[in-house]
């Protein structure tokens, strides 16, 4: 989810947003150099990820606009560095993150079936019809609720989980009373993305089920991230998990902070099932205008590694198509569809730097 916003009267900006962060976020240090910031200040930031601490600088007081709305007085962090990289895997320009102050100072409706984002004064109490009532709490700024799941090997627990609007999976599975959860015994190793120290890696397998309100969901995909890349790094707070965007986007949802609550209305995708990526391969983009497409990693023995893409690979066309026209995540959603679906893949070797026509036939891996 991007939104347009206005810093200090500079701007448009393409902000993420993200319910998991509690601090504005500005990733994109050029960032510096276009707006005017004031008593800016260094500071380190620990967070997910196996790297060391991350540099950053701290605005004390700046001034956000949102369509015609305002927000003043916010703190933001700087990150020196651009470690996420965001752009890259949107498609688009990514300056930054933005979560609870705006959350915080609206009642928010996000509208998955229609891709719209309405906001309504603080003031009034907005109850979708026929949503269900989840509670919150807000927690350093992040909202959290209280769950049931259960493991494939048929254990049920109550969880505790940071609702992250971010986060790209359906479930990560941190830490249970201070240990890592229980592995499925069907499970792959992977990279489960990028905190703000560096990478995260861990397993991705299943559970059999997550409750959210009145609603289950069946089968879901889940991460299992490596104790000392996640769980080792929480300190304030008791949690087990957070829940990303696979799980919240089969939902109309209204958030509303100030009542500690959020509505929940499922949409027709709610049943449909779960699928991690079957390419075995991750693709970044790249060029002025985020139009290119570039391999930045392939999974041994998987179809993409089968296929003889290799990293670095520039993919051109999928089935006859220009990835020019299509999104990231478009071309996602195509690589997770079915077990033996076959694309037609374009590409521009890297080694050879020679234009190849390939058969990637999609291998399920969990």
């Amino acid at each position: 989810m991007v939104i347009q916003l206005h810093i200090n009267g500079k701007g448009p900006f393409n902000f993420i947003l993200d319910t998991g962060v509690g601090l504005v976020l500005i990733s994109d240090p050029k960032l510096v150099d276009s707006v005017s910031f004031q008593n800016l200040r260094s500071i380190y930031i620990t967070g997910f990820g196996e790297g060391e601490k991350l540099s950053a600088l701290i605005a004390p007081s700046i001034d956000i606009r949102i369509g015609n709305t305002f927000a003043t007085n916010i703190s933001a962090a700087i990150l020196k560095k651009d470690i996420f990289e965001l752009s890259n895997y949107v498609g688009i320009p990514i300056h930054g993150l933005i979560g609870y102050e705006f959350f915080h100072s609206f009642v928010v409706r996000l509208n998955f079936s229609s891709s719209t984002i309405t906001v309504f004064q603080p003031q009034k109490t907005y109850i979708p019809k026929r949503g269900s009532r989840i509670p919150l709490s807000i927690e350093e700024r992040k909202p959290y609720i209280t769950t049931n799941i259960q493991l494939k090997s048929g254990k049920k627990l109550p969880v505790k989980l940071v609702i992250d609007t971010g986060a790209g999976h359906a479930i990560s599975l941190e830490t249970i009373d201070g240990v890592p959860f229980e592995l499925p015994d069907e499970r792959i190793r992977g990279n489960l993305g990028v905190g703000l120290t560096g990478p995260i890696d861990g397993y991705i397998g299943r559970i059999a089920s997550l409750q959210l309100g009145k609603y289950t969901l069946n089968n879901v995909i889940a991460a299992f991230p490596d104790h000392e890349d996640a769980a080792s790094r929480i300190f304030s707070i008791n949690r087990n998990g957070n829940m990303g965007i696979t799980i919240i986007n089969r939902f109309n949802i209204v958030f509303d902070y100030n009542r500690a609550a959020m509505y929940i209305k499922p949409l027709p995708t709610f049943k449909e099932a779960f699928e991690h990526d079957m390419a075995g391969m991750e693709i970044g983009s790249a060029g002025e205008n985020y139009k290119r497409l570039i391999i930045t990693r392939v999974e041994p023995s998987s179809a993409a590694e089968q296929a003889g893409l290799m990293r670095g690979d520039e993919i051109l066309a999928i089935n006859f198509r220009a990835v020019s026209e299509m999104s990231l995540s478009e071309i996602d959603a195509m690589f997770r569809s079915r077990n033996g679906r076959s694309f037609v893949i374009d590409i521009l070797s890297n080694e050879t730097k020679i234009k190849e026509r390939l058969i990637l036939t999609l291998i399920k891996r969990i």
